[in-house]
């Protein structure tokens, strides 16, 4: 019998579905995520089930919407059911090893699953916590906010304090280039999620790499007249608290665009690195390869900064299958896909049947070989008075915003910039309903009724209180300083501790 493949999970943080050459992006260099989608399938309408870091990873990880894990924004994580993919794999013969970002709130150390890690996390200067600080600091490198400079300049563009071969993302493509290598002299498969914690922000490329792109080379930001229409709460909450809402500068806005894509251009040269050593090991088509990020972010399109909204630029991720045996090459799927599929996938390359698991994806072998355009998937952020529901399939997409109490839904073919909300006040009949109906329906079917209410014989949203947003009219309120750490206690030479 053949040995089952091996699982290498390459994933980033706050990556757009939209950045990846090979898919129609004119701008960006990404040859090695080309080859993916070259030899592999490309699902070009994959979602988040909820468009922020802790919850989507806590969906991928467990295979289950946010309505069964528990977790729709950032925050602790359910407790480990034992039942994630790597425990599974593990059970079945597999050697599982994490390498990067994992996300484990409320146990930055956790494994859940997983036999081992090397961890990089974010905020954190603590070598006795993590691996990668605890690397930097060996080596002789500046350790503190190696991820780049938070808080205030969360936004601002900037070079790395760091070089080229210490930069987190260059950390992460040498360990998973020893790990594979180290593996092909092993005679058990092995599952690697390898993560990346950019292009998340702050946009800190290395030199020269912050030259790739620049600034007057750049799209601005797709801001149609009517944006503040297409706006929820949770858009204008994170313009104020990211530091974004006092008008646009499109030409700052052209560089955060050039630097976020050079840290995405630089992810790509590590995964050039990790495909190459699969090749000189003789592994490449004996692993299944899968690319994938948590969410998107906004870059300035709407006005908009941040995740966590429903807009494709926040919700929708890039999601790239490459395993010959079962994923025919240079294929493209449209049908609507989820993180909630990743679990599924990666079980059933390996020839494991999810018995009694409460899995909410599907095998995408599966959705390639009969591609479903009428197939929905689902997401939510928050919960009760504030949360976002989606339900969107290849076709449609629409949104209810509770706190704003305002429906949106989407023609995807005909109107993909998401510019036309069917669902506005004074359309002319209530196209909404059947999209309303089918995402009530789910949220019963998966025990999350609180935002399902009875009317007249159908369903229908239940009504809560408006959300407050008087704080706006107050210039520095609701301002946030999201740093680590927050405040330097110590200046040497300079503190009037050291002066007197």
């Amino acid at each position: 019998m053949n040995q089952p493949p091996n699982i290498l999970i390459l994933f980033t943080d706050m990556q757009r579905a939209d950045t990846i050459g090979a898919l129609g992006n004119p701008t960006i260099r990404t040859p090695h995520l080309d080859r993916l989608v070259a030899e592999g399938a490309a699902f070009t309408n994959c979602f988040s089930p909820s468009p922020v870091c802790v919850p989507a990873r806590c969906c991928m990880h467990y295979g289950m919407y946010p309505q069964k894990t528990g977790l729709a924004d950032n925050g602790s994580m359910m407790p480990d059911t034992g039942n994630a993919y790597p425990a599974l794999l593990t059970r079945h013969g597999y050697r599982t090893h994490a390498i990067g970002k994992c996300h484990f709130t409320p146990e930055p150390d956790a494994l859940r699953g997983l036999q081992s890690r090397q961890s990089q996390e974010e905020c954190t200067s603590d070598p006795d916590s993590d691996d990668y600080i605890a690397w930097l600091k060996t080596n002789g490198h500046d350790f503190y906010e190696p991820h780049g400079a938070r808080g205030e300049m969360y936004y601002i563009p900037q070079v790395s304090t760091l070089p080229a071969d210490a930069h987190p993302s260059q950390w992460i493509g040498s360990q998973s280039d020893q790990f594979i290598r180290e593996s092909s002299n092993r005679d058990q498969p092995w599952c690697l999620f390898a993560s990346f914690i950019h292009p998340h922000p702050p946009f800190a490329p290395p030199k020269p790499w912050h030259k790739l792109y620049r600034a007057p080379d750049m799209p601005p930001p797709f801001v149609p007249p009517n944006s503040a229409d297409l706006h929820t709460w949770i858009n204008r909450r994170q313009n104020r608290y990211k530091y974004r809402d006092r008008g646009l500068d499109l030409n700052l806005l052209r560089v955060i665009k050039a630097y976020y894509y050079a840290t995405i251009s630089f992810i790509d040269f590590q995964i050039g690195r990790i495909l190459h050593a699969l090749q000189q090991t003789d592994q490449l088509d004996n692993t299944l390869i899968l690319f994938a990020s948590d969410h998107g972010e906004y870059l300035g399109d709407f006005a908009c900064f941040g995740k966590r909204g429903m807009h494709d630029a926040a919700a929708r991720v890039p999601m790239l299958v490459r395993y010959p045996e079962r994923f025919p090459a240079a294929t493209r799927c449209a049908a609507a896909a989820s993180l909630c599929d990743v679990f599924p996938t990666v079980i059933s390359a390996a020839g494991i049947a999810p018995v009694d698991l409460p899995l909410d994806g599907l095998d995408l072998a599966q959705l390639i070989a009969q591609p479903d355009p009428q197939r929905s998937v689902y997401s939510q952020f928050s919960t009760g008075a504030t949360a976002l529901y989606m339900a969107v399939n290849e076709r449609s997409k629409y949104v209810y915003s509770v706190g704003d109490d305002i429906e949106f839904l989407f023609d995807r073919r005909a109107d993909p910039a998401e510019v036309n909300n069917l669902a506005a006040p004074g359309q002319p009949s209530d196209a909404a309903e059947p999209h309303r109906q089918d995402l009530l329906q789910f949220l019963l079917s998966v025990g999350a009724a609180e935002a399902v209410a009875p009317h007249a014989g159908r369903l229908d949203w239940r009504r809560f209180p408006r959300i407050d947003e008087s704080y706006l009219n107050q210039p520095d309120a609701g301002l946030i300083v999201q740093d680590y750490p927050s405040y330097p206690t110590h200046l040497p030479g300079y503190t009037d501790a050291e002066l007197q």
